[in-house]
């Protein structure tokens, strides 16, 4: 019989919830800053990646993966660009609540990845999740609705399910990277890389990168860096691994729940009724699918 530490499962549903709990203001450290959005999504990954290499130098012998899944890693960095790009455009359109939650339907595109990609087979549940999900989006983009919250709400819905999209490659390519299972700060610091590398080429083409510094502008792009690219992101990768089904898909969905919150109390966000409906239905979708993803994987489809 394994043995467990005394308070060890506290301690990781702690780390786990504070990690939730840490992101859930991305969002609004984003648009608290008041910068572009290629310029947030930059200083998001460029600020954390010293941090992120000293985490891992300090590791690094434990690191063995052969040098293909670090450029696998770095290769998931441009996914990520993809999907911080998509997301802050989509905020402008929709608000931060909105644009996150939708944003969180990438579990949905993780398991159509994984079948596709590891031959994961998705349970059938997780299936019949799918079109309910994307109803409840349906009703969160505004469509025919004279009320509907955000000021194009169905170009903010379609930016956020992009941002999903490219999300879940991220986390399949994040988790192809490293199947040796080296400390987790190594390939999210590759990944890091890669997104800055990225953004910082595509943001010298297009102009739309302001590298100046200014304050209080970078005092929350710092918050956004150090406390959800870093401390938050790192709690969960340890964590939730380590958490039993149900724990794992309710700390999924604190992240867009309480940033709904904090985007009502703090940008008086103030969806319609059949916005919050599908809201409540995409919470609903991503719960079931979150929890059959975090039992037992199916058998691979031969």
């Amino acid at each position: 019989m394994r043995l467990i530490r005394p308070g060890s499962h506290l301690v990781t549903l702690t780390a786990a919830l504070t990690g939730a709990v840490m992101i859930s203001f991305s969002a609004i450290f984003f648009g608290l800053s008041g910068v572009s959005p290629i310029t947030g999504a930059f200083f998001r990954v460029a600020y954390a990646l010293p941090v992120l290499f000293l985490l891992w130098f300090l590791r690094r012998r434990q690191d063995r993966r052969p040098l293909s899944r670090h450029w696998i890693a770095i290769g998931a960095g441009v996914a990520l660009c993809a999907d911080l790009l998509s997301w802050h455009n989509s905020i402008g359109f929709i608000g931060t609540g909105l644009a996150t939650l939708i944003a969180n339907t990438s579990v949905i595109f993780v398991a159509i990845g994984a079948w596709i990609l590891f031959r994961e087979r998705p349970r059938r549940t997780t299936m019949l999740a799918i079109p309910v999900i994307l109803f409840g989006v349906t009703l969160v983009s505004g469509l025919g609705q004279g009320d509907a919250f955000g000021s194009n709400p169905v170009r903010g819905t379609v930016l956020a399910l992009m941002a999903a999209v490219f999300y879940a490659s991220y986390l399949l390519s994040l988790r192809h990277s490293n199947d040796e299972q080296a400390p987790a700060a190594g390939p999210l610091m590759e990944a890091t890389l890669g997104a800055t590398i990225s953004l910082l080429i595509l943001g010298m083409f297009t102009g739309g990168l302001d590298l100046a510094f200014s304050w209080p502008a970078h005092g929350w792009l710092l918050a956004l860096a150090l406390g959800s690219q870093v401390v938050a992101w790192l709690m969960i990768t340890y964590a939730l691994p380590r958490l039993p089904a149900v724990e794992t898909a309710t700390i999924i969905l604190i992240q867009p729940a309480l940033t709904m919150v904090w985007g009502a109390i703090i940008f008086d966000e103030r969806p319609s009724g059949l916005q919050i409906l599908g809201a409540a239905i995409i919470l609903g979708g991503v719960a079931v699918v979150a929890l059959v993803r975090a039992r037992p994987s199916a058998p691979a489809v031969s």
